[in-house]
């Protein structure tokens, strides 16, 4: 007798096979299949795995091995001629400073504070008894203006047009990203002392403060460059200066194209898309290029509309006669006064905007943010830090959630369903390129399910011999749910041949 009653072996009904083993049916003709036909046109759900190749296995595990026994070398700082320039403004700049007004040379321009420095600068070297070329004296004026009205050894690197990114980790380290690549520059600062005034003079510019009770900061340069202070005791190598520098020739998207972000087609659909003011959301990770894809966008508004823009450090560069950027404000020493984005995206709604963008939204302003799109703002921009489309959709829902607002879930897809008609996804590729790897439009709701469709695609192909990622984008052929916002504006058939 088993478990369920019924005596083991033979039944009533013939021998019963063992749980979970299936017999054949029999009958028919035709032999019996142990997989079915793929569907005629349709490839197999799990395609043949790709040739093995010994010798590709081999260079993998080379390389891994390559990683795990190297042996990294302590940084070093200057060398050669820049150290000779470095060891000499070390014993120029006291002497310099006790000859020097300080409130009188911060009026100068660093035009006119070199021509002034000049002949200072020459009566301290003789009192020093050092002698210098023509190169080493200039190099040496240069060096001490950018001392004392710059920002020290940074102006050299925020002078390079090549250089994206730079990331000080302390007095003695500091790293540039040049096309996608990080690599290790070779300055450095006095002393942590050193590096954390200058850290001071950059957020000071724009009214605000890093200090032991506030360690961390978030400002920008007059170029809008964007910049990130963390000091100790939270760094514990010394003050932190992160800044994100943007190009100053404006980027469009037919730029982009030409960096081979995207091909034709999608710039065309992306071009419909801002100027038939759908409601469009640039997720991607970070440093993958949302801003940037932002600021290309905008090039795409109707000079006659008036844009505002709301960011935590106003770092976007909109190429709009009317456009005003707001900002928001830290709290004060009390921990009373602060402005949130939230804030602003409600003030906001009450000055005549056509279009409201949000550099990036992190927490409960989505919900603000969806309530414009909603109410005649159509046009409306985000940025937001995800790796696909979907994880956008549900990062949306929980930053809602995030907030004080007590609505059901269902509720909250569903707003985001109306209100969003685009989402824009870009991701930096391992070779450092910048790509939009999809963009999606937002149907609407079936259940509790957002739907969504793929307009466009990008497919990986291969790997190049010098590193670079090869592949294309390739339309999905689907016919795009936004057509009739492009009809509005006249961009019907180019929106529709563009995705098909």
């Amino acid at each position: 007798m088993n478990a369920f009653g019924r005596k083991n072996g033979m039944g009533g009904m013939g021998q019963r096979p063992a749980f979970g083993v299936a017999r054949p049916m029999k009958g028919g003709s035709e032999p019996l299949r142990t997989t079915p036909p793929p569907p005629p046109g349709m490839d197999e759900q799990f395609p043949p795995l790709p040739e093995h190749r010994p010798d590709a296995n081999d260079e993998a595990l080379a390389r891994l091995a390559e990683r795990s026994n190297a042996i990294h070398e302590p940084d070093k700082g200057p060398e050669g001629f820049e150290a000779s320039v470095h060891k000499i403004k070390e014993q120029v700049l006291p002497r310099l400073l006790e000859r020097v007004d300080p409130e009188a040379a911060s009026t100068l321009t660093k035009e006119e504070l070199s021509e002034e420095f000049r002949p200072i600068i020459m009566e301290v070297l003789q009192e020093l008894k050092i002698t210098l070329n023509r190169r080493e004296q200039f190099a040496l004026e240069k060096v001490l203006v950018d001392e004392l009205l710059g920002f020290g050894p940074l102006e050299e690197l925020l002078n390079d047009p090549d250089i994206s990114d730079i990331m000080v980790n302390g007095p003695q380290q500091t790293y540039v990203e040049k096309k996608g690549k990080l690599q290790l520059a070779k300055i450095q600062f006095r002393d942590e002392n050193h590096l954390f005034q200058i850290a001071q003079r950059i957020v000071n510019q724009v009214g605000r403060r890093v200090d032991q009770t506030t360690p961390l900061a978030d400002a920008r340069l007059k170029d809008g460059s964007r910049v990130n202070v963390i000091v100790p005791p939270l760094s514990l190598k010394g003050t932190a200066i992160s800044i994100r520098k943007f190009s100053e020739k404006p980027i469009t998207i037919d730029m982009l194209r030409d960096f081979g972000s995207m091909d034709d087609k999608m710039a065309t659909a992306l071009k419909i898309a801002g100027a038939s003011r759908m409601n469009i959301v640039i997720s991607g990770g970070t440093g993958s290029g949302k801003t940037t894809m932002l600021n290309a966008l905008s090039k795409m508004i109707d000079p006659g509309e008036r844009v505002l823009t709301i960011e935590d450090a106003a770092e976007l560069r909109l190429q709009q006669p009317h456009w005003l950027p707001l900002e928001t404000r830290p709290p004060n020493l009390e921990g009373e006064g602060a402005i949130t984005i939230g804030d602003l995206v409600k003030n906001a709604l009450r000055m005549r905007p056509d279009r409201i963008i949000l550099g990036e939204i992190r927490g409960a302003e989505c919900f603000d943010l969806l309530a414009a799109m909603n109410t005649g703002h159509d046009g409306s921009m985000c940025t937001l830090h995800s790796n696909s489309p979907r994880e956008c959709l549900g990062r949306m829902e929980n930053m809602i959630l995030m907030g004080d607002i007590k609505i059901p879930k269902a509720a909250i897809s569903k707003q985001i369903a109306d209100s969003v008609d685009l989402i824009v996804q870009v991701k930096r590729l391992r070779d450092g390129s910048r790509r939009t790897t999809q963009i999606t439009e937002v149907i609407g709701m079936e259940g509790d399910v957002i739907v969504t469709q793929d307009l466009f695609k990008f497919e990986y192909l291969d790997e190049g011999e010098d590193g670079k990622i090869i592949g294309e984008h390739r339309s999905t052929g689907l016919r795009p749910y936004t057509l009739e916002k492009a009809r509005q504006y006249g961009f019907d058939q180019a929106f529709l041949q563009a995705c098909l």
